[in-house]
Order: C-alpha cells, then sequence, then structure tokens
C-alpha cells in the first residue's frame, strides 16, 4: 500500500491568479535537495523542483506548502495529511537551515531593500505593537500601512500580531467602540483590519476568519471612512443570507466549513473589490485561502456516504414541491462548481457518481420545469456534464425512446429550452447551442467504439430530435406549413432572427461534419430552398448565415449537392439579393461575390455553366469585379473544349469508316 503520508496534489497558480491541478501523486526529498512528485497513475513526473536556499517557503493550513519558483511561476502542494506535511517541511527547512516551526522560511527580496532594512534597530526581533488601546490606533494604522511595501516587515508584524493574541485584543476594541459610538476609533480600525488582510498571511487569516472573529472583522469593514453612515454587511451575512440547509448536513466540521467559506468569499468579492493589480497581488493568499476550502468541502461531502442518496432521491421523487426541487438544483450547480476544484480522477469519480444516481433524468424535469431560474441552473449543471463526458450523455439519450415521447427527450427538452431563451441579452440559447454542438460534434466520438457510436447516434439524432431543431426555420419560411405552426409564429423581429441564426449555425456545423444524414435531411425537406428565403431578411447578420449555410454546402463540391442546386434554381435568391443590394459595398456584398469566385477558381463546372446560361444578363452589368466575366470565360473554354473534343471525335470516326469501305470494296 503507498504511503498516503506522502500523497499530494500540484496546484499551479495561472495568468489569472486560479490554482490549477496538475495532478496528484506522492513526493519525495532526494538527497540531492530535491523536491520530486511522481503521479500515481501513470508514474510520470508532474513536478520537480530544487529545493534553493533563497526560495521562500510557505506552509498554510498544516497540510498546504506554497512557493514561488520564478517571477510568474506560483507553486503549492496539497497534502492528504498533516504528517506528510510536516515531514516534507522540516526537510525544506533542514536544507534552508530554518527552524521547522516557522510558518515562512525567509521573504523573496532584492538585496538592497534587506540591506536597508536591517540598519534599522528593529530588524532582529519582532516589531513592537503600540499598547491596544483606543489613543493608539491612530499609531498602530500608520504602522500597518508603512510596513506594506516590505515583505520583511509585513512578516514581522504578522509574526508580532500572532505571538501576542494582539488581533483577538483588537476585536474586543471594536465591539467596546462600537458600543460607546466612537466613529474616530471605528474608522481607524478599518484601516487597521483592511491593512491586516493586505498582509497576505494564511496564519493571520486563519485567527480572523475563526468562528469567534470572523462576524467581527467584517464589522471592522463596515466602517469606510468615505461614507457618510457604515454599510451593513454583518445584517446581510447573519439575516437576508440564509444557509439552506437541503437535506440536513450532521458534520459539524463541514457546516463550520461551509460558512467560512461563504463569508470569506463575501469579503473578497463584495467588501474587498480589487481595485488594481498592486492590491490584487496582496490578496492571492485570500484567493488560496478560498480555493483550497472549496476543495476540502467537496471532498468531505463526497465521503459522506448517505448526502448525495438522500439528496438524489427527494430530487427525483414526484411528491418533492417545486419549491424543495428548486433548492436542490441550485445545490447540485454549486456543488458542481466546486467540483471544477477537484484533481481530475477525483472530479471524474464525482461526476460518475452523479450519473449512477440519476442525473441526467433528473435534469429532465426541471429543465421542463416554468422557473427561468431552475432552468438556467439545471443548464449549468448539464454544461458540467456535457464537457466531462459527451459520451456519456449520448448514451443516456440514446436508450430514451424505448421508455418516453420523443418531446421529453433530454436533448429535445435541451432544444425546446433553446428555443424559449433565445433574447440575446439572456445568452441562455448561445450556451445551449455550444453543448447541442458538442455532442453532435463527431470529433469527441474517436475513443472506443467511435464508428459504433457515431453511426448510431447521429441516426438516433436526426431520427428524433432533428426535426425539433428545425421547428422554428421551417414555420418562419413557409406560412402556409400548419405542421409547424404550434412552434413558433412567422415572425421577423430580432429576437426570431437571433434564434434563426442560432440553428442556421448549427446546421452549418452539421453540413461540414455530418455528410450522409444532413444531405439525405437536406434533399428530402428541400432545406436549402428554405433557408434562402432569409436572404430577405431585414437583418443583415441573418441573410448572411443563410449565405454561409449555402456556401458551405457549394464548399463540399458535391455533385448531389450541386445537381440539386441546380435543379432548384437556388442561385436565384441569391443573385436577386446582390442585384437588390445595388452598389452598396458592405459585408452582404463581399460574401456574395466571394461564393461566385470560389465556383470560378474551383471550376465547378455544372455550377458554372449554370450561372451563364440562366443569369448572364442579369450579371453583366457588374463590371467592379472580374468574377462574373470569369465565370463566362470557364463557361466558353469548356464548350471550347467539348466543341474540339466532339470534332476530333468525329474526324477519327469518318476516317476509320472510310478504312472500312476500301477494305470492303478491295476484298
Amino acid at each position: 500500500m503507498s504511503d498516503t503520508r506522502r500523497r499530494v496534489k500540484v496546484y499551479t497558480l495561472n495568468e489569472e491568479r486560479q490554482w490549477e491541478d496538475r495532478g496528484t501523486g506522492h513526493v519525495c526529498c532526494s538527497e540531492a535537495a530535491s523536491l520530486t512528485v511522481t503521479g500515481e497513475a501513470d508514474g510520470s513526473v508532474l513536478l520537480e523542483s530544487r529545493i534553493s536556499p533563497d526560495t521562500a517557503y510557505q506552509k498554510q493550513q498544516d497540510t498546504l506548502i506554497v512557493w514561488s519558483e520564478a517571477e510568474n511561476c506560483d507553486l503549492a502542494l496539497s497534502f492528504q495529511e498533516k504528517a506528510g506535511c510536516d515531514e516534507i517541511w522540516e526537510k525544506i527547512c533542514q536544507v534552508q537551515g530554518k527552524d521547522p516551526s516557522v510558518e515562512i522560511t525567509q521573504d523573496p527580496v532584492d538585496e538592497s531593500e534587506e540591506e536597508r532594512f536591517e540598519d534599522t534597530p528593529e530588524s532582529g526581533h519582532l516589531l513592537e505593537l503600540p499598547p491596544c488601546e483606543p489613543e493608539r490606533l491612530e499609531e498602530l494604522a500608520e504602522l500597518v500601512t508603512s510596513v506594506l511595501p516590505s515583505p520583511v516587515r509585513r512578516e514581522k508584524l504578522a509574526l508580532a500580531l500572532l505571538s501576542s493574541g494582539y488581533i483577538r485584543k483588537l476585536l474586543q476594541l471594536f465591539r467596546a467602540s462600537e458600543e460607546a459610538d466612537d466613529r474616530r476609533g471605528l474608522q481607524q480600525l478599518y484601516q487597521i483590519v483592511r491593512g491586516l488582510l493586505f498582509l497576505n498571511k494564511a496564519t493571520l487569516f486563519e485567527v480572523m476568519f475563526s468562528d469567534d472573529c470572523i462576524m467581527d472583522v467584517v464589522g471592522c469593514l463596515e466602517y469606510e471612512p468615505a461614507l457618510l453612515q457604515p454599510k451593513s454587511h454583518r445584517e446581510f451575512l447573519t439575516k437576508t443570507a440564509r444557509f439552506r440547509e437541503v437535506i440536513p448536513i450532521t458534520d459539524s466540521e463541514l457546516r463550520q466549513k461551509i460558512h467560512q467559506t461563504y463569508r470569506v468569499q463575501y469579503i473578497q468579492d463584495i467588501i474587498l473589490p480589487t481595485q488594481s493589480v498592486f492590491e490584487d497581488n496582496f490578496l492571492s493568499t485570500l484567493s488560496s485561502f478560498i480555493f483550497f476550502n472549496k476543495v476540502e468541502i467537496v471532498s468531505m461531502l463526497q465521503e459522506d456516504e448517505k448526502f448525495l442518496t438522500e439528496v438524489f432521491a427527494q430530487l427525483t421523487d414526484e411528491a418533492t414541491e417545486d419549491s424543495k426541487r428548486r433548492e436542490l438544483v441550485n445545490f447540485f450547480k454549486e456543488f458542481c462548481a466546486f467540483s471544477q476544484t477537484l484533481q481530475p480522477q477525483n472530479r471524474d469519480a464525482f461526476f460518475k457518481t452523479l450519473a449512477n444516481l440519476g442525473i441526467l433524468p433528473a435534469l429532465e424535469i426541471v429543465m421542463g420545469m416554468e422557473d427561468v431560474q431552475v432552468k438556467a441552473a439545471a443548464t449549468d449543471i448539464f454544461s458540467y456534464l456535457v464537457e466531462f463526458s459527451p459520451s456519456m450523455v449520448r448514451e443516456f439519450v440514446m436508450q430514451e425512446p424505448q421508455q418516453a415521447d420523443d418531446d421529453v427527450l433530454l436533448i429535445n427538452v435541451v432544444i425546446k429550452q433553446m428555443i424559449c431563451d433565445s433574447d440575446p441579452e439572456l445568452g441562455g440559447a448561445v450556451q445551449l447551442m455550444g453543448l447541442l454542438r458538442t455532442l453532435i460534434d463527431p470529433e469527441n466520438m474517436l475513443a472506443p467504439a467511435s464508428k459504433t457510436e457515431k453511426s448510431e447516434f447521429l441516426s438516433f439524432f436526426y431520427k428524433y430530435c432533428m426535426h425539433v431543431l428545425t421547428a422554428p426555420l421551417l414555420a418562419n419560411t413557409a406560412e402556409e406549413d400548419p405542421v409547424y405552426a404550434s412552434v413558433c409564429c412567422v415572425s421577423d423581429n430580432f429576437q426570431t432572427a437571433q434564434l434563426l441564426a442560432l440553428i442556421l449555425e448549427l446546421l452549418t456545423f452539421c453540413v461540414e461534419h455530418h455528410s450522409y444524414h444532413i444531405k439525405s435531411y437536406i434533399m428530402t425537406r428541400d432545406l436549402l430552398r428554405r433557408v434562402l428565403t432569409l436572404m430577405n431578411s431585414r437583418h443583415s447578420f441573418l441573410a448572411l448565415c443563410a449565405l454561409r449555410f449555402m456556401r458551405r454546402i457549394i464548399g463540399l463540391k458535391d455533385e448531389y449537392y450541386n445537381r440539386y442546386i441546380v435543379k432548384g434554381n437556388l442561385f436565384e435568391p441569391v443573385i436577386n439579393a446582390l442585384l437588390d443590394n445595388g452598389t452598396r459595398y458592405n459585408l452582404l456584398n463581399s460574401a456574395i461575390i466571394e461564393l461566385f469566385e470560389f465556383i470560378r477558381v474551383e471550376d465547378i463546372k455544372s455550377l458554372i455553366a449554370h450561372i451563364v446560361d440562366n443569369f448572364t444578363t442579369a450579371l453583366e452589368s457588374i463590371e467592379y469585379v472580374q468574377t462574373f466575366k470569369g465565370l463566362k470565360g470557364r463557361y466558353e473554354q469548356e464548350k471550347e473544349r467539348q466543341s474540339r473534343g466532339f470534332s476530333s471525335g468525329h474526324l477519327a470516326f469518318m476516317c476509320q469508316h472510310e478504312q472500312r469501305l476500301s477494305w470492303m470494296f478491295c476484298g
């Protein structure tokens, strides 16, 4: 059995100041003073880092070691057990000649700053703090502000605050000042506590964010000097923001961790919004504190065997009230969001657990509800599942027709929600369209049973779902067609145009990636003709979407498509749009010209002949480009070639005929 004390997760801090999981493995410290993490899945090296005598290593929350190797390379090891963290920390301190009792080995400062600081009398010991008394608050506020530019002084101040229990004394003074309505003292406490947060020390956060301190910290931050009246953050956190337990949480440590994380996130997002890159760098440890709290919450919930089972039982129970189901869905949305902090293999196990418990059938129910917030939350959950495993979702959907009507199939529920949420300001339709595109993309059907999965799923999609997707398009391109009249009213308003543009974008994707299925669908329903009626739309973006659909079809250079276009005279609406556009030089004009230029360059003979035979008179007035003259030139070259070929063939036949006659008479 592997040593769990040495089991770690490796994290790096990205450009957005978010921690990214690089994998799980086991760490060791070699005789060459290097930290090496070997991946537990495949034995690959996840991290190899030499312990530099000048690098500042910091120990946080008993199971974290954080350090920077370069200007933009922050690393963290999260240990499964405290004992393993202590063991590696001792080895790091041994290499650097430090006492393992310290929380940080040294500060990354340049020599000039350190030399300047060493000249001061207090450089060899802790900073001396003024007594925690109302009349000395201004002095303390100035001290806190003065140390922020210096990493060494920040560290010394943090050690002084911790060693004397000073933070709790400050918070006691805050309560006394608030009772006495000492507004000046409260404003000074605001400056002090805000400065303590910008010290960026995890050891201070552990005290400040503890159960008995955090609400007083929030209280101090209510008295910003620039405001005439204090904020009401505590009232919001204690009265307005209520912690709803969809299922009772019996683990007191888990409850405390959830409360703490919410409140610290509130401090970061609401009370201390980042004002500059300078301040953002000072709050990096606060972001890390929140991140690792979320990792711990998800892990603790997963370890509770009864919790998820009970949540799903209520979510899928028909007797569950809508309000209760709404809370359950919102819980799962937050749970899935928190799960993104997990290492890949644990995240996979998490989503497989959700799938086994029935998350997909549950989503069918809640996405069909009228509550907008519930549908939005369900969409977010669905996106997490699609991102995790499109194959898992496809496999579930293909099993549905045996037990459900087309209208309640999960994919059709998603399509209908896309149609209902087509308001461009909401963005929900765009998100759903992206999810559908992922599900029907053959590029992510490449693992193990790819050919079978691709064939079976696409056949399923075109049989059970495509008619739902195209219903608004068909309804808005043929008023006389009663079949789709109940789906969408014929209209040319902006919201409808936005929806049709999304549908056309998805159909264009199908043309590019579904050769057989989409070709059959287009031809049997004369779909291109219907699409090209949208060239008359007053919304230019929709006309361009229709043209792009035709352009993708022609780009395939498929003679089946070409014969379909010629037979249906489908260039007519495109040429009419070009002529109606007149001399305006705009995107529509350029796109139409590019379409015909492509046909000329690729020398698509059947289309060239059709265009020249039927539209030469209409196009001969367009002389600002040479495209149409070029098409006519191609056409004439082909006729000449065919004519020469006929003449040569006819002459050869006559010569052969004369030879036969001569032979017969001579014989």
